[in-house]
């Protein structure tokens, strides 16, 4: 399908004779792509640097590996910063070429991406289930609420598990979860924490979200929250909870189907943003591309477990993409 997809935007051939037929305005476009690679020692090779979310981390990941299995004079460096700390230390001070984000990019990030000449491209390219998960020897909850969620992890919250609920231990919270730069505890607490109020800091963060499975492993009273995807790879290890928005509603269970279908209340977009700038070197211009073009495979739902764009996300993007590079 996404094969097809490329050809309906660039009639199966490759950017740069795409470029090269548009005419006089396509061989400055080449040129100034030279120049830039020339100035990067990279002479039509050249590198990739992505930053941002830990929830889209792995989905990138696994697109530069493939990307470099076909284009083995392309280095792409994936690093997991957090959206927040993405876009404010490494994109907007132009230091990479890509973030990832499990939000929006907020209006203050967009302003400081401008003062350094940096336009982000935004991206939706897969969907996740936000996933609440306590240890295997939890034995007395199944299912939270949105207000019981909002009672543990909201400032001066709730200390002991029988604060929520009469029927749990009077043990207190041991509260794993991503750290404030991270686009996942933006989403949480703007979503679910809400007008509870801010979300609590006496948490243990980390944008690491293996440390939030190790730590949900071994000690029965804690809960964190983390990515589908970490889930999926560790349910063995640790057990998720269903969620309900409301006491009056279904509980729902985290999952990519429940995620597409809208009956988990915890499913939400992720996004990539790259530089319009950057993508004036063929090398990010090539690995953004075939990012939107394998966006849609069926491979991002079994082996990274996220929710596969749909095709009028392809669409959307490939639009975008072309638009960014004057096409």
């Amino acid at each position: 399908m996404a094969d097809n997809h490329h050809g309906q935007w660039v009639g199966g051939i490759s950017r740069r004779k795409f470029l090269g037929a548009a005419g006089s305005a396509g061989a400055v476009a080449i040129a100034g792509c030279s120049e830039t690679d020339a100035e990067n020692g990279s002479n039509g090779s050249g590198e990739v640097v992505v930053k941002g979310s830990s929830t889209v981390f792995p989905i990138s990941d696994a697109m530069a590996q493939r990307f470099m299995d076909e284009n083995s004079d392309v280095n792409v460096t994936v690093d997991s910063t957090g959206s927040g700390g993405g876009f404010e230390n490494h994109f907007c001070p132009g230091e990479a070429d890509i973030n990832g984000a499990s939000r929006p990019i907020k209006s203050e990030e967009e302003g400081h991406c401008a003062e350094n000449d940096v336009t982000p491209i935004e991206m939706e390219v897969a969907g996740d289930a936000l996933t609440m998960a306590v240890s295997p020897e939890n034995d007395w909850v199944d299912c939270m609420s949105f207000d019981e969620m909002a009672q543990i992890w909201q400032e001066d919250g709730a200390e002991t598990w029988a604060d929520v609920n009469d029927d749990w231990p009077d043990e207190e919270f041991v509260l794993y979860g991503p750290d404030t730069t991270s686009g996942t505890f933006d989403w949480f607490t703007e979503n679910v924490v809400g007008e509870a109020g801010d979300h609590r800091t006496d948490y243990e963060p980390t944008e690491d979200d293996n440390i939030i499975v190790e730590g949900l492993e071994d000690d029965p009273y804690a809960i964190g929250y983390f990515g589908y995807a970490y889930y999926a790879e560790n349910e063995d290890r640790v057990k998720a909870l269903e969620v309900k928005e409301s006491e009056d509603d279904e509980c729902g269970e985290p999952g990519l189907q429940e995620a597409s279908d809208g009956t988990y209340p915890m499913a939400r977009p992720l996004f990539v943003y790259p530089a319009a700038e950057a993508l004036e070197r063929d090398a990010v211009y090539d690995f953004v591309e075939f990012y939107i073009e394998n966006s849609s495979a069926d491979w991002i739902a079994d082996e990274v477990r996220y929710v596969p764009a749909n095709q009028d996300q392809v669409d959307k993007n490939m639009a975008a993409l072309e638009d960014a590079a004057g096409n």
